[in-house]
């Protein structure tokens, strides 16, 4: 453990998070045009149903289309262009055609629906870019070079190049993939590794762009330059993996292209065709506009949405953010669940697990833990803070120190009740003569802790075990999901071997994949995919975020989350609580049960409307009411998923 003063005061060096960037709701066109749509429908609306003038509201109507219709409109015209349909054309032409036929309000109201979700999903790629943005600036823009003669010179990081070697303060970011050369200190990683603990860096040892320089002052010669570091490759990783998600469409999309043609067709045949033998244009018309509502992919379309809205938003109540209708239906669709482990399975923060107390020791364990923490108190390395809440959860009243004093990469040491305590590496503290101490901090790191020694008067007299605290629920979860999926969880982590396989021991789970860094994390999901595997990755730290991008569906830990994390996956656990997992697995596919059944409804109303339109003669306000009535029954049985029975439900069969 180290300290950056030699005065008994506790302060923290700020983490290194990327800096949060966020783009105005109000600056993307699409969320004004749509805001501008909604405001004119409500405005035609007010004055339809307040009697006013019947220019008024129509004006307002079509002042509506213009502004949140002309731009789906536009990109249905490009993409006929490219011999594709586009449903965004469609629902603008189903509403010109509604309103051709005097029902203006209804086409309205298609046009503010679409326009509002193309503005929310243009808002979320926006956001998703900032936040790639703000991971590179991570990495700090200037460097501390040294010449030769040891001279220093301040330089741009992205003018740094392999062999230079820089200088690194106390409490500094890294500017760049490399090697320690001179000093020691302690680095936190996590953004990279999601290692949980600040690691010991000394000459020789690889640190990271980006990463956070604890208290010591390092000297580190440049490995990589700036486009080619760790963090770089994180951001590039994300974007490629959000272009290659962006295809991913809905149930129903993957069937709109060949009804929407059909559709089409079908309302030229109607038109034509009467008219070939005879028939008035007026009514012939009539006859087509008439099929045309009827027909209309809206209603399958609203027969989808509401059961998958309905899910987001019970969700949302019980603490799972689903940032979209096609995520909840991917959640339903997995099959493999892959973890990280260090603020996933684990919250994050260590904890003493054990003292060993070494033999000719003249000191009981809470002696021990008193001496120990009175000389940590003064330092600010989360190790530290691990031992002296131990004391404090004890009941221990922790001794004054003089003469604290504190060496990067090898511990404190105070004067404490009148004898020279010092904690810290056992590497660092011990001799080749210490056997017996070593060997007990081998065994400890054996099994998953982090070794700390305690020395009293310059005589080994413990090693303390410092762990990582797994999640009270996290054991429950990994046996739900394995009931649920068909499958056990995979643990992918950058933290060391021996701690992964003591956790993934405790949680149950087999398959463990230890030491890996972000783009290795993004191997392990493409290969589990590769083996035909809907994989959904759970994670928390920005070195999580590629892995979250490319799986089929990603989950954050919305607690401790990156900025990056958050923005990257599809799903955020807003209240940390693992067992929210299954659930909302098990409540996707029940939403997935409704969609199918309310599908079944719409196209039962719509085969029955349009053989009634085209056998005899069917009466528009009743053509109207058929398909304006089957939206309803099918909006209500998805809105079922609203009730926190349904939430229930779902916990009963995930769990």
């Amino acid at each position: 453990m180290v300290s950056s003063t030699a005065t008994p005061t506790r302060h923290t060096v700020a983490p290194a998070v990327a800096p949060v960037r966020r783009i105005r709701l109000f600056a993307l066109p699409e969320m004004r045009w749509a805001a501008a749509a909604s405001a004119l429908f409500l405005l035609g609306l007010a004055a339809q149903q307040l009697g006013g003038p019947t220019w008024l509201w129509w004006a307002l109507y079509l002042a509506c289309y213009v502004t949140g219709g002309w731009e789906p409109g536009l990109a249905g015209l490009r993409a006929l262009r490219e011999k594709t349909l586009d449903v965004d054309l469609l629902m603008v032409v189903a509403a010109l055609g509604a309103a051709a036929i005097g029902q203006v309000l209804d086409g309205g109201l298609l046009i503010v629906i679409f326009a509002t979700s193309g503005a929310l999903e243009a808002l979320a790629t926006a956001r998703t870019e900032d936040s790639v943005r703000g991971l590179l600036d991570l990495a700090p823009d200037t460097a501390t070079r040294l010449s030769v003669d040891g001279a220093e010179q301040t330089v741009r990081a992205i003018d740094l190049t392999v062999g230079d070697v820089i200088l690194v303060r106390p409490g500094d970011r890294i500017a760049a993939d490399g090697s320690v050369v001179g000093g020691a200190s302690e680095v936190d990683q996590a953004t990279i590794t999601g290692e949980p603990l600040p690691v010991d860096k000394t000459a020789g040892d690889e640190v990271f762009a980006g990463t956070l320089n604890g208290t010591g002052v390092l000297r580190v010669r440049v490995d990589r330059r700036a486009e080619d570091s760790v963090v770089a490759r994180i951001a590039g990783l994300v974007e490629e993996a959000g272009r290659t998600k962006a295809a991913t469409q809905l149930f129903i999309e993957k069937v709109e292209q060949r009804y929407s043609l059909g559709m089409v067709a079908a309302t030229l045949a109607v038109f034509v065709v009467p008219l070939l033998f005879g028939d008035a244009l007026r009514t012939a018309l009539l006859r087509a506009m008439t099929f045309m509502i009827v027909a209309s992919p809206c209603a399958v379309v609203l027969a989808t949405m509401p059961p998958l809205l309905a899910a987001i938003a019970t969700a949302g109540r019980h603490g799972v953010l689903v940032k979209s209708a096609v995520v909840m239906e991917q959640l339903g669709a997995t099959t493999r669940v892959a973890f990280d482990k260090t603020g996933t399975l684990t919250r994050g923060t260590p904890e003493l697990a054990d003292i060993r107390t070494l033999p000719g020791s003249p000191f009981s364990e809470e002696q021990i833990l008193r001496l120990a923490a009175g000389a940590e108190h003064a330092s600010e390395h989360p190790l530290a803070a691990a031992v002296v809440r131990a004391a404090r959860a004890r009941g221990l009243a922790l001794p004054a120190a003089e003469e604290f004093a504190a060496l990067p990469g090898r511990g404190v040491s105070a004067l404490v009740d009148g004898h020279f305590v010092q904690v810290g590496s056992p590497t660092a503290l011990l001799d080749a003569t210490a056997q017996s101490a070593m060997a007990v901090a081998e065994d400890l790191q054996q099994s998953g802790r982090t070794a700390v020694l305690v020395q009293c008067d310059r005589t080994p007299v413990a090693v303390l075990g410092i762990t990582d605290q797994m999640r009270p629920e996290a054991a429950a979860t990994v046996t739900a999901l394995t009931e649920l999926t068909g499958a056990a969880p995979v643990l992918l982590t950058g933290d060391n071997r021996a701690t992964a396989l003591r956790l993934a021991d405790q949680v149950g789970i087999t398959d463990v994949r230890a030491g890996l860094l972000p783009e290795d994390k993004v191997a392990a999901v493409l290969e589990l995919e590769a083996q035909g595997a809907h994989v959904t990755m759970v994670g928390d730290g920005i070195n999580d975020a590629p892995a979250l991008a490319t799986a089929h569906t990603g989950i954050a830990m919305g607690r401790a989350g990156s900025d990056l994390t958050l923005q990257t996956a599809d799903a955020v656990v807003v209240r940390d609580d693992l067992s929210a997992i299954p659930t909302v697995i098990a409540l996707s596919r029940r939403a997935h049960r409704v969609v199918v059944a309310n599908l079944i409804i719409a196209a039962t109303f719509i085969a029955i409307l349009v053989t009634w339109d085209l056998a005899g003669h069917l009466p528009l306000p009743l053509g109207v009411a058929g398909h304006e009535g089957s939206t309803v029954i099918v909006g209500l049985n998805g809105l079922r998923l609203l009730r926190n029975s349904a939430w229930r439900r779902a916990a009963t069969t995930a769990h």
